[in-house]
């Protein structure tokens, strides 16, 4: 049997056009990722009582029951540098950006249904609009942020114009692992159920609503990716550095890896989908 040798110029140059035509081929659907993300918004409160309101709901709840468990010694939340519920709803605030991404990217393929069947068009707008419903999600509650940093009287650090910017490779993550769950979750309807469990625990599990863990928590919060993603945002914002930035820094480049691994796989399986769904 003879071998062919590709040389490596030519698999370097074939990755590099394959991601190429990937953007260009979304770029192109631009316009198709609006309207996708302006029906589902509509069609998502036509029928809601409080509407937007529940985005600002969940968070106060969540931290209230962690003020009471905290008082009354249930839960040693620990030491923060600022009042609690300033701390605690600025971690739940990036934390909730993956958890309910997460959600929306798993179902995204599920919910559109008959469009995916009858429509021929790039099924990453589907996730991507998903995305945008949580990023929205996401302003709606810096808005409580901020007016919770006024009640407080607390002056963020001025590197807090860098916050966007740290929660770029959290976002990066969430869309790619929505790219394998949401195909997962065309195969097995359970996906989005292991999902909400999975984002449920990893709350307790990461400290989003406390302060640095001690002990055998801490050797998990060291191995825990999503960790040093809400840290350090949240610490640009307070303290104006971040302290563990090597960790941050791998937990980014592991983040695209997975971004790129992912939607290269989704882009490849994407004509069988019609078939799953």
């Amino acid at each position: 049997m003879k071998k062919v040798l590709i040389p490596e110029g030519l698999v370097r140059e074939g990755i590099f056009k394959s991601f190429k035509e990937m953007v260009e081929e979304l770029a192109s659907s631009r316009e198709l990722i609006i309207r996708l993300f302006i029906r589902d918004f509509l069609a998502r409160y036509k029928q809601s009582f409080l509407g937007i309101g529940w985005i600002i709901i969940m968070p106060v709840i969540i931290i209230g029951t962690f003020i009471f468990m905290n008082k009354s010694g249930v839960l040693n939340i620990g030491e923060t540098s600022i009042p609690y519920p300033a701390f605690a709803l600025l971690g739940l605030t990036i934390y909730q950006l993956f958890s309910t991404g997460l959600t929306a990217t798993t179902n995204s393929l599920v919910n559109a249904g008959s469009m995916v069947v009858k429509i021929n068009f790039p099924k990453e707008s589907l996730i991507i609009s998903s995305i945008a419903h949580s990023i929205f999600d996401f302003i709606v509650r810096i808005v409580l942020v901020i007016l919770v940093f006024l009640f407080y009287k607390i002056v963020p650090s001025y590197r807090a114009i860098l916050f966007p910017f740290l929660l770029i490779p959290l976002i990066f993550l969430t869309v790619g692992l929505g790219f394998i769950l949401s195909l997962l979750n065309c195969i097995v309807r359970d996906t989005t159920n292991v999902v909400s469990l999975l984002t449920s625990f990893l709350l307790f599990l990461t400290p989003v609503l406390y302060s640095e863990p001690k002990g055998m928590l801490k050797n998990f919060t060291r191995y825990n990716i999503i960790s040093p993603l809400i840290n350090a945002p949240r610490e640009i914002v307070i303290n104006g550095y971040i302290s563990k930035s090597n960790e941050y820094i791998v937990a980014t480049i592991i983040s695209f890896f997975i971004f790129l691994f992912c939607w290269r796989f989704f882009h490849l399986v994407e004509p069988k989908i019609a078939e799953r769904v």
